[in-house]
């Protein structure tokens, strides 16, 4: 189904965690077409400035109530002012787009850092009730509000922080080789920082493990038009993330692998 704009409600807009949002909008047409790993495009005021849409990534669409739920951080001006956007104001609204994950799997692994965790959300809710592990790491206790938000999804979680204050001290890829030598995966999905999923695919493919990353670029129009948000690809050609993406194979945007 194509992307498509909607005067998007918003019924709420709460904080959740230090500089972290849940924003719930009712679109209803986008509800029906989303899919795990897509993102809207939000114009987050109705002035001139800042003039660019803000790509967030779909962390849950609900068909039923005609909902899309959206977890972001205050990172500039614009993400700033959705903050303070009440329950009530209609944004406008672009979606869903790009290319989500592929769901052909019996096993799945979902791998995610920081914000990199909000599109697996949505992704966990339609792999269950297939055996489900989630890997998620942070930096401290604080940054993993997102056990809240993953357990009622999926009781299959894996925790590391870099200080040891929750979890298993230090990073998600120091646990993944046991992870991946007794948990039998058929295929990993992993959303975070590059460093993080360059590992995570290297791992996965020397144990011959399929694996899917989602990128993250900044974008501008997030049609394919201006070319601002593509990345190189491992045969020399260049990968629009907004439309080619921001899924893709892990061989296909990471050497090595």
């Amino acid at each position: 189904m194509a992307a498509r704009m909607e005067d998007a409600l918003v019924v709420a807009n709460e904080l959740i965690a230090a500089g972290v949002y849940r924003l719930v909008i009712h679109a209803p047409q986008m509800a029906a077409a989303a899919q795990p790993g897509q993102f809207v495009h939000l114009k987050v005021n109705n002035l001139t400035a800042p003039l660019l849409r803000r790509p967030i990534s779909i962390a849950n669409a609900d068909r039923s109530s005609g909902t899309i739920e959206l977890i972001y951080r205050i990172v500039g001006g614009g993400t700033a002012y959705l903050s303070g956007v009440p329950a009530g104001v209609h944004l406008d609204c672009l979606g869903p787009l790009g290319k989500g994950f592929v769901l052909d799997c019996e096993r799945p692994l979902l791998i995610g850092g920081g914000m990199g965790l909000a599109p697996l959300v949505y992704l966990a809710q339609a792999l269950c009730p297939r055996p489900t592990t989630v890997l998620m790491g942070g930096r401290t206790k604080d940054e993993l509000f997102w056990e809240e938000v993953f357990r009622p999804v999926c009781d299959q979680l894996q925790l590391t922080t870099d200080d040891g204050t929750a979890g298993t001290k230090g990073y998600t890829v120091d646990v993944l080789p046991e992870l991946l030598r007794t948990g039998h995966f058929d295929r990993i999905y992993t959303c975070g920082p590059r460093p993080m999923m360059e590992q995570v695919a290297r791992l996965a493919s020397q144990y011959a493990i399929a694996c899917q990353v989602s990128l993250e670029e900044f974008m501008a129009c997030g049609l394919g038009g201006c070319l601002a948000c593509s990345c190189a690809g491992t045969d020399g050609r260049r990968r629009k993330v907004c439309t080619e993406g921001p899924v893709f194979e892990a061989g296909e945007v990471i050497s090595g692998c």
